[in-house]
C-alpha cells in the first residue's frame, strides 16, 4: 500500500529526519502534539500493528530501540510517551506502522494535554 510515509522513505516528500538506519526512519510530525513529536517508522511497509507477525519481531523491537535513541538525542531524560495507533477505532490515520514519540512537557492521561 502506498502512503505518505512510503514517499518520505523514498525522499519523494521532504521531512525533518532526526534518525535513519537501514531498517527505520524517524522524523518530526508536521502536526506536533507536544514540544517533541517524532514518528518512528519501519522502512518496510507494514500497514498496522495488527499486521505484525513472528517474522517481524526483530523489526518491531528495533523500532523501540530507535525510539529510545531518539529520546536520548532529544534530551527527554525526564520521560516521554510512545503511542502506536492501530486501525480506525485506534485513530490510525496513515496505514504505515509508526510509533509516536511525545515528550518535552508533562503529559496527561489518557490524552496528551
Amino acid at each position: 500500500m502506498e502512503t505518505i510515509f512510503s514517499k518520505i522513505v523514498r525522499r519523494e516528500i521532504p521531512a525533518d529526519i532526526v534518525y535513519e538506519d537501514e531498517r527505520a526512519l524517524a522524523f518530526r510530525d508536521i502536526h506536533p502534539q507536544a514540544p517533541v513529536h517524532v514518528l518512528i517508522i519501519p522502512k518496510q511497509a507494514i500497514a498496522r500493528a495488527s499486521d505484525l507477525e513472528p517474522q517481524h519481531e526483530a523489526l518491531a523491537g528495533h523500532l523501540l530501540v530507535v525510539a529510545a535513541e531518539v529520546a536520548r538525542r532529544e534530551k527527554l531524560a525526564r520521560g516521554y510517551r510512545l503511542i502506536i495507533n492501530c486501525g480506525p477505532e485506534g485513530c490510525q490515520s496513515v496505514y504505515h506502522l509508526h510509533v509516536h514519540l511525545l515528550g518535552g512537557k508533562q503529559l496527561g492521561w489518557p490524552g496528551i494535554d
